[in-house]
């Protein structure tokens, strides 16, 4: 008898913090995609929603943040794996995942 696991769609949404970096903003969604890729999971779309500004700041220095959104398929335990990868990194400030 054979387990697979079920692919579940997701929709990830990052807020990135360029602050001190020199790149283009498209080398950090590859790198998103990139990881996304290393835990077993496939990116269906990404968008680009560029630089807004904060509701509510918390940091005078970082007033606004770029937001981009990626949808793609996974196991279950890949938010929380994306999670973990991610956690370091210090041009991403948040991650929200959401299944759909």
């Amino acid at each position: 008898m054979t387990t697979t696991k079920a692919s579940r769609k997701y929709k990830a949404s990052f807020i990135l913090d360029t602050r001190n970096y020199q790149n283009p903003v498209e080398t950090l969604i590859e790198k998103l995609t990139s990881v996304i890729e290393a835990i077993n999971g496939s990116v269906q779309k990404i968008k680009n929603f560029g630089q807004k500004d904060f509701a509510r700041v918390t940091d005078r220095k970082f007033p606004a943040g770029i937001y981009v959104e990626i949808d793609f398929e996974g196991p279950s335990e890949a938010p929380l794996r994306l999670k973990e990868k991610l956690k370091l990194e210090k041009t991403i400030n948040r991650i929200f995942v959401v299944s759909n």
